[in-house]
């Protein structure tokens, strides 16, 4: 098992720098190959809708939109390839098809549309998507992460505000029986095969019998991983701080989770334990649903 098609999503937040710090971290262990994805938005796209526009206006804001795109590319290509040369990725082109099986390979990817609906295009043929941690405020980057979770259905990967030194050496398992749970585990696989040591926390659940960790310790076991348990204390309502609290405690630098969603004002929102774990982890985030 291996993850060897990465997608990276990055776009000229500041935030790309810790999206391809990721990518590569876990690209490095399985001899990868990332595309590097940056989306722009297609000139006619920025035409306000439903609004006459004479002729000549219509063009000149095309024209100025795609000029922008054209600048907004040339900025985080510079950055991309100084990243590349820094970190000795090897780049290759967005078609190549040849690259060598022994080492990480790169390659920069440029698309004009929407991102979301470029993600899921290319994103059903990946192992790994590997998005940036939404903006609190703003929600920006949201639906990138929701349509990787849910519209792909890829194992997804948040990376934190900040390059992470390691990740995937030390790997939590946050553990309740569900699904979705389950799901980020098997497909997560890759990693937790490669990692030094495997921890499965559970929040204890006297009414859910699926949430013990005899049948999960039993299939790591069954693929060679001897994973530790505990259990951690939560409060009548949160769960997120106290898992954040309990992955700190144990020294792990990435967690492996499920994620729930909902639906809500006819949008797909992240559900309450999900939504906190994502804003506030400092650590990358390997994600199913």
């Amino acid at each position: 098992m291996s993850i060897k098609s990465i997608i990276a999503p990055v776009r000229g937040d500041g935030k790309g720098e810790s999206v391809l710090g990721l990518a590569l971290a876990i690209g490095r262990k399985f001899n990868s190959h990332i595309d590097v994805l940056h989306v722009h938005a297609k000139p006619e796209d920025m035409i306000p809708f439903g609004v006459p526009v004479p002729r000549m206006f219509r063009q000149t804001i095309m024209d100025a939109a795609g000029n922008i795109a054209h600048q907004e590319e040339a900025r985080l290509r510079a950055i991309f390839d100084d990243y590349c040369a820094r970190h000795n990725a090897q780049m290759m082109s967005a078609d190549a098809t040849d690259c060598p099986p022994d080492r990480l390979t790169i390659s920069w990817r440029e698309e004009a549309g929407k991102q979301v609906s470029v993600i899921r295009d290319l994103g059903t043929l990946a192992d790994l998507i590997v998005v940036a941690r939404p903006d609190e405020d703003t929600e920006l980057g949201m639906n990138s992460l929701m349509c990787a979770l849910f519209d792909v259905r890829k194992l997804t990967a948040v990376a934190p505000p900040q390059v992470p030194e390691m990740a995937g050496n030390r790997i939590a398992i946050a553990w309740n029986g569900s699904g979705e749970a389950a799901r980020a585990v098997t497909w997560a696989l890759p990693l937790l095969l490669q990692a030094e040591k495997v921890t499965v926390l559970m929040a204890p659940d006297e009414n859910n019998s699926a949430g013990t960790d005899e049948g999960l310790r039993r299939y790591l076991c069954l693929h060679g991983i001897q994973p530790e348990s505990r259990t951690f204390k939560i409060g009548r309502r949160d769960i997120g701080g106290p898992l954040l609290e309990a992955v700190q405690k144990d020294g792990a630098d990435m967690l492996v989770m499920g994620a729930f969603g909902a639906e809500k004002r006819r949008e797909l929102v992240l559900g309450g334990v999900t939504q906190h774990v994502v804003e506030n982890a400092e650590l990358p985030l390997i994600m199913a649903h």
